[in-house]
């Protein structure tokens, strides 16, 4: 499979490629980037920002803890209010959240990392007395279960369903949002069209009811998601935009009826653009549509496992296996969470440290955050074991 879509890079990372196409060590290419090796740190929400979405010193030091990745996808970031999902989420739509993302990118860079940005818009996952807005979204259903807010978990709000001067302006704030992520340092943006969120929505037969050209037929429910994702790749370059998607996935109350013939049609728009990648959440090697989506998509592609045992042998044997299927790059979300120092701990087989729960969302501040230990800081083993956890939220 693909592992570059372009050769202008000046960083010389890629000068020996390994012959073993599952060696997850091995250097390996992203457009115009040349990376170390190929394991990415998926993007994982953490809800460490300001109220105001401007990203905070405690996001500096978390983001270059964990620079040695390949890749950082940064967390998702709102590209406009009303698309913030849940309290203390990042955003990117003012010179002040822009402000905030140069300070991180600027020492992830200074530590030798490289950054992308996920653009999210929660849609129907979102609530007033977060943002102080009704919810948008492709039509009027709500997210069947509570949603968590400044005062806690509230039942979900009905969404406003988008009139067609909301889908122009939505489409219009994800382009000025990856302007904005660009001038922020980043190398480029990923699209958010998965887990239940508004591009997700837009594809669902369950969340998408509409009888205008965005929904009905496969074509028409594929066309808010193509459309955003090319107005990013217009505003900034096709080899700087990967796009994100989870096929089959029931997170946040979304059902697809026609999981095939959907991604079969999205992909066949989005393929002549040469993004920079897809990333396949949860991927699964053995799944029927992780084939054909791997046979169908000509470019360079992400994987995802989905981890249940992370043990140091079962991350490292799930990265073999997902590279064994296609991938060309391996994303990982809590391993990188639990360890700063993931890569190196796996290139020697050290214990990973486990994931503590009690700090996992919705409670700011440095514990389960900044506080997990590298291995050269460790006074006593750490438990090889990592608990599983609300899986279907974080990769």
């Amino acid at each position: 499979m693909t592992s570059a879509t372009s050769t202008d890079s000046t960083d010389s990372t890629d000068s020996a490629i390994s012959t073993d196409s599952t060696d997850f060590l091995a250097p390996a290419r992203l457009g115009r980037l040349g990376l170390p090796h190929r394991l990415v740190m998926a993007p994982l929400t953490r809800n460490r920002a300001e109220a105001d979405g401007t990203p905070t010193d405690l996001m500096v030091t978390h983001y270059t803890q964990r620079a040695s990745a390949g890749l950082i996808i940064a967390e998702g970031s709102t590209p406009n209010p009303v698309g913030q999902t849940y309290p203390d989420i990042t955003a990117i739509h003012t010179d002040r959240h822009q402000q905030g993302w140069r300070k991180v990118t600027d020492a992830v860079r200074a530590a030798g990392g490289r950054m992308f940005l996920q653009l999210q818009h929660g849609g129907r996952v979102s609530h007033p007395a977060t943002t102080g807005l009704i919810p948008v979204a492709p039509s009027p259903v709500p997210l069947p279960e509570t949603i968590f807010t400044p005062g806690g978990h509230r039942p979900a709000a009905v969404p406003r369903e988008m009139t067609a001067d909301d889908i122009r302006a939505t489409v219009a704030d994800f382009a000025s949002a990856a302007r904005r992520a660009v001038d922020a340092g980043f190398e480029g943006v990923e699209v958010h069209s998965a887990n239940g969120m508004l591009l997700h929505q837009f594809l669902a037969d369950n969340t998408n009811r509409r009888t205008d050209g965005y929904g009905g037929s496969v074509r028409r429910r594929v066309r808010f998601a193509a459309e955003v994702t090319e107005a990013v790749a217009d505003a900034i370059g096709a080899d700087r935009v990967g796009i994100r998607i989870s096929p089959a996935s029931t997170v946040n109350g979304v059902h697809e009826d026609d999981t095939d013939g959907l991604y079969t049609a999205l992909l066949d728009r989005l393929k002549g653009l040469d993004l920079a990648y897809l990333h396949l959440v949860r991927s699964a090697p053995e799944a029927g549509w992780y084939r054909r989506i791997r046979a169908q998509w000509p470019g360079l592609l992400i994987g995802n496992p989905d981890l249940t045992d992370l043990t140091t042998e079962a991350v490292a044997g799930a990265a073999r296996e997902m590279l064994a299927a296609g991938a060309d790059l391996v994303a990982l979300g809590r391993p990188f969470l639990a360890n700063p120092d993931l890569v190196e701990r796996l290139r020697v087989g050290a214990p990973l440290n486990p994931v503590r729960d009690r700090y996992f969302m919705y409670v700011g501040g440095a514990a389960g955050y900044t506080d997990y230990p590298a291995l050269a800081d460790q006074t006593s083993p750490s438990s090889d074991s990592m608990v599983a956890l609300d899986g279907a939220r974080v990769a």
